[in-house]
């Protein structure tokens, strides 16, 4: 039986749009509204954010609250070396006689901004490592998987130590420690990710197509690991900030800056444990941990949240 050919389309008509897989502002939009549904049902999510937006909106008025930068002086101390809370001082003093409130919010500028840029860091090596091995794969992948092996059995804190020591004291010093000594656990995920990837049919298409390696892995690759990426990223920073603040408080940070590490370290040497003054000792600490355990938790509301098993359920 022969087959009668289609008509041709008019010589007028519009052509018929092409479908694409790349992603519109409105499906990027969407995306992100529906990420942002699934995160508010993680109440545990919603309260380390919360904690976490408060922390960061004192860090950045601290100049306002404090008084400016003359709180930090140790010249001109507004008060007594290691006085009690007081009405003047609701955290009391330092050894030097400054307010512990005030090093308080200047100290979260610090670590916020350490932890955050070491994140950065760290995740954008662990990424570009991750998908390189995983995509090139043979000796490519072999070599960068025995590097981040090594890295993964060195001591991280060991490791940062050696470095924050070697090199001089300052905050890229301490960023540059801690993104070298983290970033194979991204790595290895995102090489995991990856190679998830790589056997997906529309992958084999566009190769077919011709598509070279750059544009597989900006249109391709990079977008499936991102949720992935968004996730490590979150849990990251809690640990860079207990990292950042484990080398202030051994003396490795930037002397010239006020941190809640140093504010640690300022109070043991000044012996402030042993006498029992623990207004040196409680604030600093506690906001570490606060701030170590709002990350934690929008971490795993963020896996929860990108969990396609808990989005397929909720779709049934």
């Amino acid at each position: 039986m022969t087959q009668l050919p289609l008509p041709a389309p008019p010589s007028g008509a519009a052509a018929e749009p092409r479908l694409t897989a790349t992603p519109t502002p409105g499906r990027r939009t969407g995306a992100l509204g529906r990420l942002w549904a699934a995160y508010r049902r993680e109440r545990a999510g919603l309260a380390g954010l919360t904690v976490l937006v408060l922390i960061a909106a004192a860090a950045l008025a601290a100049p306002l609250l404090t008084g400016g930068r003359s709180a930090l002086s140790v010249v001109d101390a507004p008060g007594l070396p290691l006085s009690p809370p007081s009405w003047r001082f609701p955290l009391g003093t330092d050894p030097y006689g400054r307010s512990e409130l005030a090093l308080l919010a200047w100290g979260a500028r610090v670590s916020l901004a350490v932890g955050l840029l070491a994140t950065v860091l760290c995740v954008a090596i662990g990424t570009a490592l991750g998908v390189l091995a995983g995509h090139l794969g043979g000796r490519t992948a072999s070599v960068v998987m025995r590097v981040t092996d090594w890295f993964l059995v060195m001591p991280t804190l060991v490791l940062a130590i050696a470095l924050t020591a070697v090199l001089s004291h300052s905050l890229a010093t301490v960023v540059l420690a801690i993104a070298v000594t983290s970033w194979p656990r991204t790595a290895r995920l995102v090489r995991a990710q990856t190679l998830a990837v790589e056997g997906r049919p529309y992958l084999e298409r566009a190769r077919a197509l011709g598509a070279g390696h750059l544009h597989l892995t900006a249109r391709h690759i990079l977008p499936a690991v991102a949720p992935l990426v968004l996730a490590q990223s979150t849990l990251t920073v809690a640990g860079a900030i207990l990292t950042e603040s484990t080398l202030d408080f051994l003396g490795l940070g930037d002397p010239s800056s006020v941190s809640w590490g140093g504010m640690l370290q300022d109070a043991r040497q000044a012996g402030a444990v042993s006498a029992g003054q623990w207004w040196t000792v409680l604030p600093p600490g506690l906001a570490i941990a606060v701030v170590a355990l709002g990350f934690t938790l929008c971490g795993r509301a963020v896996e929860a949240a990108l969990d396609p098993r808990r989005a397929g359920g909720e779709a049934r």
